[in-house]
């Protein structure tokens, strides 16, 4: 109990402290006007309030990798925790934050066009196509998951294929209307149920009397599978996510001061955090350690642990409002997913959208090719959705700390994680089955070689200026 609550203090702290380093080596101008305030077209560049525009944030990044990378990841025990408590702190809200605030700076651009701008074309026109690739891998991934889930919540009547065609309608009106009209009504009730759920789910393991697990170095998976660099892939969304910058641009074109990104963008990340670390405390202290969670997921996979824990700690009403609050997350993520697909193929042709037929050529070839991914083994598209998600957070803090170099401020705080996650993501891909397979003799030098050239490259004063607008 004790890690625990020293864990949710430490990442508590880290916003208000660490957040502020991070705010003031970007350099907030409250007097900026923002592209909401500048830009607004009634469509996707919209004004909100901040609390409005923190719940949606939070639930745009928010989807199943809190939660079911949580699980997966605990499989290596307590030691789960150092990477979410310090990950989302040093790596995933400083990436947060810079994804949103940039995005602020260029008028609302998308991320490949921000990466483009810092990183050079060539990297732009890779990242467009990359960027895409993943929104289409996790709109897809947050079409199945929930509809697994409410099939099980549900009469036999109410099959996956059915709960899927339902949530492809749902998706599709909000990738097309107005962000103000569903998103902006329904994410801010949504996001407050989320996190009422989880506090639920943590306050049942007290009052029942579960245990929750104390901090261990030891590496406890029951494959005793390595924990580098597997265990940094598998938990991504409540450490690092490179997803979020894919979302980070929508809140940016409603934000109406700078001085709001603290809380939307580093805030959201620290909140998603938290969950991610309830999810990885619950499922270890539930099953009695990673042996009997192993035995959990042997069984039915992630959705299973999920129902199971939510129905025996809250009862079956409790249950049924814990499971939806864990529907409406991944839900709420894969609706902007295909949103910011949208907007990432528009800001790549310079398309303008504020016409529902310029929207409807953009989202209907989406949907089709969701829609034919989706007959694909689910295992196989979340272990490409995991590598890929893990490089884009990569090629962002890189972007992140181009610059702060550029502008003189303290570019440690992007270039450490970055130069972290490019050992991780390059180590992942030479060992993983789904990349090359190769012997950890071999893909452990690669990836921490592959790092180190980073680092040096970046230290090396070459680094073209660019010009920042102003």
């Amino acid at each position: 109990m004790l890690t625990f609550i020293i864990s949710v203090v430490i990442l508590i702290g880290g916003y208000f402290i660490y957040g502020k380093v991070v705010e003031k080596a970007f350099g907030v101008d409250p007097n900026r006007p923002t592209p909401a305030c500048k830009m607004a077209d009634g469509v996707d560049y919209v004004p909100m309030d901040n609390k409005r525009t923190f719940l949606i944030q939070f639930l745009n990044i928010a989807g199943l990798g809190p939660i079911y990378g949580a699980i997966a990841g605990a499989l290596w025990g307590p030691v789960a925790f150092l990477w979410i408590v310090f990950g989302a702190i040093f790596a995933g809200a400083v990436h947060d934050f810079f994804s949103g605030m940039l995005s602020v700076r260029h008028n609302g651009a998308s991320v490949s066009e921000i990466v483009g701008i810092y990183l050079g074309t060539s990297a732009k026109q890779v990242m467009r196509v990359f960027s895409i690739i993943l929104l289409i891998l996790v709109g897809t991934v947050f079409m199945l998951g929930p509809a697994k889930l409410l099939a099980s919540l549900t009469p036999d009547s109410m099959t996956t294929n059915v709960w899927l065609a339902i949530i492809i309608v749902y998706y599709f009106l909000a990738t097309i209307l107005p962000v103000d009209k569903i998103i902006g009504k329904l994410y801010p009730l949504f996001g407050a149920v989320l996190l009422i759920m989880a506090v639920g789910i943590i306050g049942g393991l007290v009052i029942k009397g579960y245990a929750l697990p104390e901090l261990s170095l030891t590496n406890l998976h029951p494959k005793s599978l390595p924990l580098w660099p597997l265990l940094f892939i598998t938990i991504a969304c409540g450490a690092i996510s490179g997803f979020h910058a894919t979302q980070s641009p929508m809140m940016a074109r409603c934000i109406t001061n700078e001085s709001q990104g603290r809380r939307v963008f580093y805030g959201a990340m620290i909140a998603e955090g938290i969950v991610a670390l309830i999810w990885a405390a619950a499922s270890i202290a539930f099953f009695h350690g990673t042996e009997g969670l192993a035995g959990a997921l042997a069984d039915g996979g992630p959705g299973v642990v999920v129902h199971t824990i939510s129905t025996s700690l809250l009862g079956t009403i409790g249950g049924i409002l814990a499971m939806l609050g864990v529907i409406a997350c991944p839900i709420t993520s894969g609706d902007t997913a295909f949103r910011s697909a949208r907007l990432t193929i528009a800001d790549s042709f310079n398309f303008k959208q504020s016409k529902t037929v310029a929207r409807l050529q953009i989202a209907i070839p989406l949907f089709v090719i969701a829609f034919l991914i989706s007959r694909v083994d689910f295992n196989i598209i979340w272990r490409y959705f995991a590598w890929s998600n893990q490089t884009l957070a990569m090629i962002v803090l890189w972007t992140a700390a181009v610059y702060l170099k550029n502008i003189g401020k303290n570019f440690w705080i992007a270039l450490v994680p970055a130069t972290f996650m490019t050992a991780v993501t390059v180590t992942y891909i030479f060992q993983a089955p789904e990349g090359l397979s190769l012997s950890t003799t071999i893909s452990y030098p690669i990836g921490i070689g592959a790092a180190v050239v980073a680092l040096l490259g970046f230290l090396i004063p070459k680094v073209k200026k660019v010009v920042f607008e102003q």
